[in-house]
């Protein structure tokens, strides 16, 4: 009598079970989640004539810039010089000029304060954009979707998806894993990984209902001292100092959120509690300071912001020496610069990169290990946690999303894998859609 193992027929049962849902689905690229990254990701692929899914577990595109409030998007530029473009670029651009803002002087040095050049959005109008271009090259957008298995037989990938009321199953050749958690990656069998003390995350809320003219700093800043040091106050309820939280800040406030995690509904969850109930204590300590009895809050996102979680295990990990160095890779695919962010209890004091400085990011880190037709991009790239905290910013995700999905949508016209497709096509394709092209060495 013929015997199997059970890991020999698994994929032919998980391929069974999903022919009993409820609708297959097929495509050429795969992209889960529509956040920073993922955009860029799916109409890079899309423009290059792939049939493209997008699935997002929300209601809307653009992630951290939009649900997670951090509507500030940067660094495009270095050293008076723009060193990344394209899709993000292009979106973030048209979104200002529709909203009538204006850029930052991008030519003028902001030396420890990279802040001045990052470019103010209205985070509603992205998210509109966003989904307009989509729609427009052709994505397929599902919202409010999440996959729950990912198999790879018979050549193709089985991606069971489960959303309102049904299951889908995808049936694609590529998949991008723009989640920001490498969830999609860990589905698939695929090594992940974090560090021991991630980062901590932060509710973005504005308060207002106060007149700063009228407020004594120095009787503010003795009774915000003494909030902290009797235990009404965290630390993680707002890490700035008070006159600049109403002053420099406008009432935009910074909290911290130690462990938020958005990998797992219960730590997205525990992570949301956590800091709304800081903005509660906050409020109402300040509503016993004089001047500050009517503050109030003027809006608040929907969810923590959350720095970082999980990372692949890619075919190269970019550490902190590869970053600070510029060091140029031989497969450098964008160019990426920020300062090393890394935020603790204490809050963060960024690290300048030295004077002529840019990094780069190659095709490696965005490769999961042992993988053959699933990249990834975003804040999930393989990275240390020092270098993830610069890689982890809004530009160079929108950068490294393009670039995955012009990776995968190569490897599916030439029926090759993105780690073989041809580096030389591949920077031509990106500097065709609008992307910098790496000045290699």
């Amino acid at each position: 009598m013929k015997t199997y193992r059970i890991s020999a027929i698994a994929p032919l049962l998980f391929l069974l079970l999903v022919q009993g849902c409820s609708g297959n689905i097929g495509a050429d690229v795969l992209v889960v989640g529509g956040g920073t990254a993922g955009v860029p990701a799916a109409i890079e692929a899309a423009v290059n004539g792939c049939d493209v899914i997008l699935v997002e577990a929300g209601g809307q595109l653009g992630g951290t810039m939009t649900t997670g409030g951090v509507s500030f998007p940067g660094l495009f530029h270095a050293h008076g010089k723009q060193i990344i473009s394209g899709i993000g670029w292009d979106l973030v651009s048209e979104c200002v000029r529709m909203d009538g803002g204006t850029m930052p002087d991008f030519t003028k040095p902001y030396g420890n304060n990279h802040p001045e050049h990052q470019i103010l959005i209205n985070p509603g109008l992205y998210a509109a954009l966003a989904e307009e271009k989509c729609v427009q090259a052709g994505v397929n957008l599902r919202y409010y979707e999440s996959p729950v298995k990912i198999r790879r037989c018979f050549g193709r990938w089985w991606v069971r998806l489960y959303g309102k009321g049904a299951f889908k199953t995808i049936r694609c050749r590529e998949i991008i894993d723009a989640t920001g958690n490498a969830s999609a990656v860990a589905l698939a069998g695929y090594e992940r990984v974090r560090s021991e003390k991630p980062q901590p995350g932060s509710l973005i809320f504005e308060l207002g209902g106060y007149d700063v003219d009228k407020l004594d700093f120095n009787v503010l800043d003795s009774l915000y001292a003494a909030a902290h040091s009797d235990g009404r106050l965290s630390r993680y309820d707002c890490y700035l100092p008070l006159r600049n939280l109403l002053t420099v800040h406008r009432g935009l406030s910074v909290s911290h959120v130690p462990g938020a995690d958005s990998s797992t509904s219960e730590g997205h969850s525990e992570s949301n509690i956590m800091g709304r109930s800081g903005m509660l204590r906050l409020l109402r300590v300040l509503k016993t300071f004089p001047g500050l009895e009517n503050i109030t809050v003027k809006s608040v996102q929907s969810e923590v912001a959350v720095r970082e979680s999980w990372r692949i295990r890619g075919l190269y990990e970019v550490s902190l020496e590869d970053y600070v160095s510029g060091r140029v890779f031989d497969d450098a695919l964008v160019y990426s610069f920020y300062p090393i962010d890394l935020h603790n209890d204490s809050g963060v004091l960024p690290q300048q990169l030295e004077k002529d400085r840019v990094a780069t990011v190659p095709l490696r880190a965005l490769i999961p290990e042992g993988s053959r037709h699933m990249t990834a991009a975003g804040r999930c790239i393989s990275s240390d946690q020092l270098a993830n905290s610069a890689l982890r910013v809004q530009a160079t995700c929108m950068a490294t999303g393009q670039a995955a999905g012009a990776a995968a949508a190569l490897a599916v016209i030439h029926k090759t894998t993105p780690a073989e497709v041809s580096l030389e096509e591949l920077r031509d394709t990106l500097a065709s859609h609008g992307s910098i092209r790496v000045t290699l060495p």
